[in-house]
């Protein structure tokens, strides 16, 4: 007579991204808990429970089972020999029941700690990355904020306690480190953003230490390159540098070309602050070939949708003007602009406010305060992220540039106002 696979065993498993062998040890290790010897189950055992040949397994193997995943034997698809009342009282939805069920049969006192850890599997790991979608997508219309800040500080806290308290895999613990150094990282961008530079530093510092527990080449590029962005809003060049060229060690740079493309870009915008002209140049045609290398329809994270040739355009606009060639970053200013999605509010101004130091750079002063006045948020708003310390940065150009002019003075008297 043929076996009925174990369909919900299957389930709960693939969830929970477990092989035969890793569900195995967990077992034992739950029955070393239970009994304070550990069991002796073996990956083939378990794979005789999902074909059905194995119906009931031992009681010491369903206690470990109803440990580790939370439901009862009879809902992870096991069918008894014979009936039992004391199955009837062992329930998913209800532990207090099953941690009594598992003292009284076993005559151990199981701790709290032991007997509540939950499973962590795909459906929490598809959750945590729909909450850093949303992130991403705040960020990506609004700009880094307090709330951006202090929602993905709350979600990396999350992130960090289902990593202590919870049973996984080993790729669904790198998951976990990674989501955890994720939020942090994006924390630390919000903080950068809006020039909270103190509370960025301290982000860094505890993505890092997560991305490197991760091993997600992805999520190590990602914060090296915030890390750079927070150097150059320090002023520290060479740190900068050091930070792109770090992101240009993880395996996204050697795999991806988008990703390589992003780290030249990153490390041109650093290089004029170190006088190293020729290099920052170098490094553009990096970026630019790079780029045309990358396959637009790879499969990478939300944080990487940003990354478009309007984008790229935007960071060499930005390199040139750090070279003193203001003609050329306006060109590449206006490409950006063109390319990029209506959407994209927090990108078309902080380029806007760029154009407008690039025609300040060629001295054309009506145009430059005409373009920055574009971005001068309306009676009642308040910008977030770098346009505010930007707005007032392009003033204090204008003034030293211009002191005396008719756009100075008319421009002082708007800001004054507005």
């Amino acid at each position: 007579m043929s076996s009925t696979p174990n369909e919900a065993l299957i389930a709960w498993m693939r969830e929970h991204e477990m092989s035969s062998n890793t569900l195995a040890e967990a077992v034992n290790q739950a029955i070393g808990e239970l009994t304070g010897k550990a069991g002796g189950l073996e990956g083939s055992q378990v794979r005789s429970w999902k074909s059905g040949r194995v119906k009931w397994p031992k009681s010491a193997s369903r206690t470990a089972l109803e440990m580790i995943t939370g439901l009862s034997a009879t809902d992870l698809g096991f069918v008894p020999r014979g009936k039992s009342p004391v199955l009837e009282v062992r329930t998913s939805e209800d532990p207090v029941h099953r941690r009594a069920f598992i003292a009284a049969t076993t005559g151990t006192a199981l701790s709290t700690a032991s007997s509540t850890r939950l499973t962590v599997g795909r459906a929490d790991m598809q959750r945590l990355r729909a909450r850093l979608d949303d992130l991403w997508l705040f960020d990506d219309q609004n700009g880094g904020s307090p709330e951006l800040e202090e929602r993905s500080v709350t979600l990396s806290a999350y992130a960090t306690d289902l990593q202590r308290t919870g049973t996984a895999t080993s790729r669904i613990r790198s998951r976990l480190y990674a989501l955890a150094a994720t939020f942090t990282a994006t924390a630390m961008w919000a903080a950068t953003d809006s020039r909270r530079l103190d509370r960025a530093q301290q982000h860094m510092e505890k993505a890092i230490t997560l991305a490197g527990l991760s091993h997600d080449g992805q999520v190590q590029h990602q914060i090296w390159r915030y890390a750079s962005t927070l150097a150059g809003q320090r002023g520290h060049w060479a740190d900068a540098a050091a930070a792109a060229e770090a992101a240009m060690a993880t395996s996204a740079h050697r795999i991806d070309p988008l990703y390589a493309s992003l780290s030249h870009a990153r490390l041109a915008l650093a290089l004029p602050g170190l006088n190293e002209h020729t290099r920052a140049r170098r490094a553009i045609t990096d970026a630019n070939e790079a780029f045309a290398r990358a396959d637009p329809d790879a499969a990478r994270p939300v944080s990487m949708d940003f990354y478009t040739r309007g984008e790229l355009d935007g960071l060499i606009g930005v390199t040139h003007l750090r070279l003193g060639d203001s003609a050329q970053a306006e060109f590449h200013f206006h490409r950006c602009l063109a390319a990029l999605r209506p959407d994209q509010h927090r990108n078309r101004a902080y380029y806007l406010l760029h154009v407008a130091f690039a025609q300040l750079g060629q001295k054309d002063l009506d145009q430059a305060c005409s373009t920055a006045a574009k971005v001068i948020p309306p009676p009642g708003y308040t910008s977030t992220g770098r346009i505010p310390h930007l707005l007032s940065t392009f003033t204090q150009h204008l003034n030293k540039a211009a002191p005396g002019a008719s756009a100075t003075r008319a421009w002082n008297d708007r800001t004054r106002t507005s």
